[in-house]
């Protein structure tokens, strides 16, 4: 459970180096959310922020196996725990690794409003990044920013893992600000971004672009969220560079499709499959349909998931013969690039992460004043997607939306928290 520092790469390949599986845990996680997490994932130690061991020691009592816990301090204060290492013979530690060995669990949400641990290979993890680079071509050069959170599998897969398996270095950015964004970009001459629409519509609206000499920067790459059609001209003019907008979803590793910088970008567009991924458009029997039909997107590769851990129905309900299905919905054209028009199950992404409505009114249902809640998203600019809660409270208590949203971050991650909420008398369906 580590932000973006230097450190959360050294204890990532630590790990996978002797053999364990590395549980990525966002940062912003509560201490109810953190319970269930490592009770979950049968997680034997934690490694995290000694500003975040409050938390850990918050859930303690009720964790089953995770009886140990490595503080982190700020970036490169931690002499003695590196040191210590030095002291080992590191050849001893290392264990012989099969391809399909778990190599990573990232948590997803989950239909029934608990996340579920997608397992991710390490032939999962590398075949993506040979394809990613055989496709963006990154070299020794190349200098990446690391902004996205690297707890996500877009940020770990886009700026940390294809970064190291083309020898580029990486700036490693925690908090985002315009000038910070811009300053580092400038500094550290970087010359590729991977990062979610809200970042680069940040970038466009920022009055302090033209402050900065930005020059160096040759190509950024949007996922996570749907980036708005009209607005990528617009980027490309206005930052004089390529943006490449692409799609995946952390069972797939994640990065299933993408424009590519040596073909014809159609706005609009997730792109076409990555070298050696399969992607069909297919009915709700699974027959595959003509081309420029709408139906739910599913996808094939060796970048697919082992499954969801501990849960066979999940993981059963999702992989159907080798397919992963999406739950997105879409249409692929007669070249191959496939738009999506929505979404089949009942989901809201909010600047690159996703939330099922039904862990949110969970949550709101649980709080004594409320009888009833729906939660939906919310059309957002910035983020894709705002969470939006409508609540139905019981006789004779009164409450308003501050109260609510103080409550929801007891429990859950800030981005999972209603920004809007609206007080209703019933709720239908």
């Amino acid at each position: 459970m580590l932000p973006n520092i230097p450190e959360f790469v050294y204890c990532y390949f630590g790990a996978l180096k002797i053999g364990a599986v590395v549980v990525t845990l966002n940062t912003s996680s509560t201490p109810s959310e953190l319970t269930y997490l490592l009770n979950n994932s049968d997680s034997k130690l934690l490694i995290t922020q000694a500003s975040q061991i409050k938390k850990y020691q918050d859930a303690r009592d009720q964790l089953l196996s995770c009886h140990q816990v490595i503080p982190i301090d700020s970036v490169n204060q931690n002499d003695a725990f590196i040191s210590d290492t030095n002291s080992k013979n590191l050849s001893e530690l290392s264990t012989k690794i099969d391809p399909d060995d778990p190599a990573v669990m990232v948590y997803t949400a989950g239909l029934t409003g608990k996340p579920l641990g997608a397992v991710l290979t390490h032939r999962n993890l590398c075949s993506q990044t040979n394809v990613i680079q055989s496709v963006m071509r990154r070299t020794p050069d190349d200098v990446g920013l690391a902004l996205i959170p690297l707890f996500h599998t877009f940020g770990a897969t886009t700026s940390m893992l294809l970064a190291i398996r083309a020898g580029c270095s990486i700036v490693m950015m925690d908090r985002l600000t315009m000038d910070g964004l811009f300053g580092a970009i400038e500094k550290e001459k970087i010359t590729y971004v991977a990062a979610v629409p809200r970042l680069f519509i940040g970038m466009i609206f920022s009055e302090k672009v033209s402050k900065y000499d930005l020059s160096s920067l040759k190509l950024c790459v949007t996922g996570g969220a749907p980036m708005p059609a009209d607005f990528i001209p617009v980027f490309e003019q206005k930052l004089r560079t390529r943006i490449f907008e692409g799609y995946g979803l952390t069972e797939a590793s994640p990065v299933c499709s993408v424009n590519r910088p040596d073909a014809i970008a159609k706005p609009g567009s997730i792109g076409t499959p990555l070298p050696g991924i399969d992607i069909k458009i297919v009915d709700d029997a699974g027959r595959e349909l003509p081309r420029n039909e709408i139906g739910e997107v599913i996808v094939r590769g060796d970048n697919v998931m082992q499954g969801y851990y501990k849960d066979e129905a999940a993981t059963a309900a999702v992989i159907k013969n080798g397919w992963l299905y999406t739950g997105d919905l879409g249409r692929m054209d007669d070249e191959n690039y496939i738009f999506l028009t929505g979404r089949k199950k009942r989901m809201i992404i909010t600047s690159g992460f996703n939330v099922y409505p039904r862990e949110v009114e969970t949550v709101l249902n649980m709080h004594p004043a409320i009888l009833n809640s729906r939660v939906s998203g919310k059309e957002d600019l910035m983020r894709g997607e705002l969470v939006k809660a409508e609540v139905v409270l019981k006789n004779g208590h009164c409450l308003d939306d501050k109260e609510i949203i103080r409550y929801c971050k007891i429990y859950l991650s800030n981005y999972k928290v209603p920004r809007e909420v609206e007080f209703v008398k019933t709720i239908s369906g």
